[in-house]
């Protein structure tokens, strides 16, 4: 007499389900890699690097994690929408001079410098939004379109050179020894995190959140749900121009001083840190996975500098990050084939 005898598959989990098949689903729903190597690095930097357990350095990677991560914030958003933002590090310097000048230079009061900086954020989001959703031309090359326009002007306007000066209190919001109302946190930090909840709600629990993801996945399905397809698109960049100009004063703050290339570095990092968190074109992702890629890089980025690599070592590690997780994304079927 024989009994038949079930031999586990290692390659599948329960009921059968091919086990990469289950992790891609849990991975769909919560950013299990990400968080996996954000924790691996942390651990590896414990064991390797006295020291880096301490305050000031977790406050260092975390101020630069929050500007990485505002940065990457309006990038996610036009990321989520079907486009893509190359005018940002342009709008960042922008940001960065406008403040210096006018308020170093000019005198001009806080708040009608900061008015004008956002302004410019505005304006040029619109032509970003109006240029390639009207006139049907790519994102890209709008974008690249504008950032050269941009920086052109800010040039023209300082005659190329920039010699103001922030205000003191900037210094104050992004400075890694900074309190918030008495406590000793980054006010920088703070602002991140309430920009990340707020962000984070609206994506998730409104209307327009949902439109955004709508019009990502496909524009056609959405004007047959009543979404204004060409609000939603032209609203992405605008915010992504205001949010990367808001970074941009904030830095003026860090360097102390206006900066016509500060925000340069900016504009591969921020992409990096969407696609590093998991986030991909086209109605796939959130806010909080791009939190998770800025943590993830500023770690990254400091785990190299205190072993003393080249910025080649970052990029090409960066490089790497992003190809394992697009690999790990591309294999599923885009979001509007499952619809």
């Amino acid at each position: 007499m024989t009994t038949d005898t079930a031999v586990a598959d290692p390659t599948t989990g329960e009921g059968g389900v091919p086990l990469l098949h289950t992790l891609n689903e849990w991975q769909r729903r919560v950013p299990l890699l990400q968080l996996l190597a954000l924790a691996a690095l942390y651990v590896y930097g414990l064991s390797t690097i006295e020291g880096f357990g301490s305050q000031r350095v977790l406050y260092a990677i975390l101020v630069n994690a929050s500007l990485l991560g505002l940065a990457g914030a309006g990038q996610t958003i036009v990321v989520l929408v079907g486009g893509i933002d190359f005018s940002i590090a342009a709008f960042i310097s922008a940001g960065n001079v406008i403040i210096a000048e006018l308020c170093g230079t000019d005198h001009w009061s806080t708040g009608a410098a900061v008015a004008v900086a956002l302004a410019v954020g505005v304006l040029g989001g619109l032509v970003n939004g109006v240029l390639s959703y009207r006139f049907k031309v790519e994102p890209l090359i709008v974008t690249l379109g504008v950032s050269a326009l941009l920086s052109g002007l800010v040039l023209k306007w300082i005659n190329g050179s920039a010699t103001g000066v922030a205000p003191a209190w900037l210094g104050t919001l992004t400075a890694a020894n900074g309190t918030t109302f008495g406590i000793g946190i980054p006010p920088v930090v703070v602002i991140w995190a309430v920009v990340a909840i707020v962000i984070g709600l609206v994506l998730t629990r409104t209307r327009a959140g949902r439109n955004l993801y709508l019009t990502g996945v496909n524009q056609s399905a959405a004007r047959l749900a009543l979404v204004r397809v060409n609000r939603t698109w032209i609203y992405a960049y605008v915010a992504s121009a205001v949010l990367a100009t808001c970074v941009g004063i904030l830095l003026a703050g860090y360097s102390g001083s206006g900066n016509v290339t500060i925000g340069d570095p900016y504009l591969f990092q921020s992409l990096a840190a969407v696609i590093v968190g998991g986030t991909m074109f086209g109605g796939r992702g959130d806010y909080w996975r791009t939190v998770l890629g800025a943590l993830v890089l500023s770690v990254v980025a400091l785990l190299l500098s205190a072993n003393q690599l080249s910025s080649a070592a970052q990029d090409m590690i960066t490089g790497g990050l992003i190809l394992v997780v697009v690999g790990l994304y591309g294999r599923e079927r885009r979001l509007r084939d499952r619809i």
